[in-house]
């Protein structure tokens, strides 16, 4: 007998495919910047990242990946016998270290280049033909003296060269950046990648910056900027801080992500909720009025609704001529909840209807915000009482406020379509000035 495994991946794809596709379409032309620490390239499982990495080029995205290099730098001036000085988080560079450093970073580089060229079939880069390019595109300063401590040749970025990086970009090339930065006198300077993809990513109006790394510490999974200030005030989490800089300085996104989860990536940019950390300038959900370009999102929310006899069945063209009277909740172009609002001026009541939320959306308190805000609306209008049908929730209306109610004390409007066969209770409540 046939195994029933093949359908079930079949479905399984399918479902992932479908749910990725609008962040295929969105993401398509984008410029990420992605940093990756030491801890990562040096990761077993870094080979896969290549994979989605590359995978990532492939849909159009352009990309330019920074790499840091400390734990291997370290290691190495450990072997020499060269003592390194630390201050302020940063490597106090001295000539031995700095040869170190260039030695480990061109060597880190060029396995990372070589990873990208992997071709064999059968695996996930067959036939990838990934252009990888590097370069002088990163201008330094010397960090100078802090706090009586001479950084000698630890650096900053001074200059980005947009311009540079721009035309590779548009080559499909994918720009790979290690943490060294070259001043215009001719000298070497060691950088922190974390600065430099930064730098990089505000320089080149990024559409996302993304640090892949260790997460020691427990943090949110999504962040508005204010909120990741405010959590500075009290966890100097670094990654944390560089994601409210890029966000200060126009970068609309920042995702923090922990390497040791397989896949993390792709999860993280192409589903609705990710796996890692969301920095975002701006709010991740925006509740608003909805316009007809809403209507295929509401019907497929509200369809496995209707097939069950939650909600009345809404064809295309009867949700269109009452789309004025929707409030949607949107997240990522998606709707994830709607609700509408019918007025009865002659009774001074109105109806609060179609009230959904996408099942992955529910117990977060989404619906209530909704219904807060769809109740505010009638306030604002003036009116006095709120009712609503239901089959199915009528303990949740009643936990907000509403009563049980008789048809007759419906609007004359409604109770003339009210359908017997559905037989749906009747909730009112009164509203008061607040």
């Amino acid at each position: 007998m046939a195994s029933s495994t093949p359908t079930t991946n079949i479905k399984t794809t399918t479902d992932w495919f479908r749910s990725a596709a609008p962040y295929i379409h969105a993401h398509r032309g984008a410029t990420f910047v992605i940093a990756l620490d030491g801890n990562t390239v040096a990761d077993e499982g870094f080979s896969s990242l290549i994979h989605d990495i590359a995978l990532l080029n492939s849909l159009g995205i352009k990309l330019i990946i920074t790499f840091g290099a400390r734990q291997q730098i370290a290691t190495a001036c450990e072997a020499a016998g060269v003592v390194t000085e630390y201050h302020q988080d940063l490597r106090v560079t001295d000539d031995a270290s700095l040869a170190i450093a260039i030695n480990v970073i061109g060597t880190l580089k060029t396995q990372i280049q070589a990873q990208f060229s992997f071709g064999l079939p059968n695996t996930s880069m067959s036939d990838a033909k990934i252009r990888c390019t590097s370069g002088n595109f990163i201008t330094a300063q010397p960090m100078g003296i802090k706090e009586g401590i001479d950084f000698q040749h630890t650096g900053k970025v001074r200059k980005v060269d947009i311009e540079g990086i721009q035309a590779q970009l548009e080559q499909e090339n994918i720009v790979l950046l290690g943490p060294l930065g070259y001043s215009s006198t001719g000298e070497v300077f060691n950088l922190s990648s974390e600065a430099i993809a930064t730098e990089v990513a505000i320089k080149m109006k990024a559409d996302k910056l993304i640090f892949i790394g260790d997460m020691a510490v427990d943090i949110a999974r999504e962040l508005t900027l204010p909120q990741a200030k405010e959590l500075l005030e009290t966890d100097s989490n670094h990654l944390l801080l560089s994601a409210t800089t890029a966000c200060d300085a126009g970068v609309n996104r920042v995702h923090l992500i922990d390497r040791s989860l397989d896949g993390a990536l792709l999860q993280e940019l192409f589903s609705h909720d990710g796996v890692g950390t969301l920095v975002s300038k701006n709010p991740f959900e925006n509740t608003r009025p909805a316009t007809e370009h809403d209507i295929g999102g509401i019907l497929e929310l509200i369809e496995p609704l209707e097939v069950n006899g939650t909600l009345v069945h809404r064809s295309r063209e009867h949700l269109g001529s009452e789309i004025e009277f929707f409030t949607v909740m949107e997240r990522d172009n998606s709707i994830i909840a709607c609700a509408a609002l019918y007025h009865y001026p002659d009774c001074d009541t109105a109806e609060l209807a179609c009230l959904a939320v996408a099942p992955s959306y529910r117990d977060a308190g989404r619906g209530e915000y909704l219904f807060k805000n769809v109740e505010s609306q009638a306030r604002e209008a003036g009116v006095t009482n709120l009712c609503v049908l239901t089959t199915q929730s009528s303990h949740w209306f009643l936990e907000h406020g509403f009563k049980e109610a008789a048809i007759d004390e419906l609007p004359m409007e409604k109770q003339a379509l009210y359908n017997y066969q559905r037989n749906a209770k009747v909730f009112k409540k009164v509203l008061g000035n607040t």
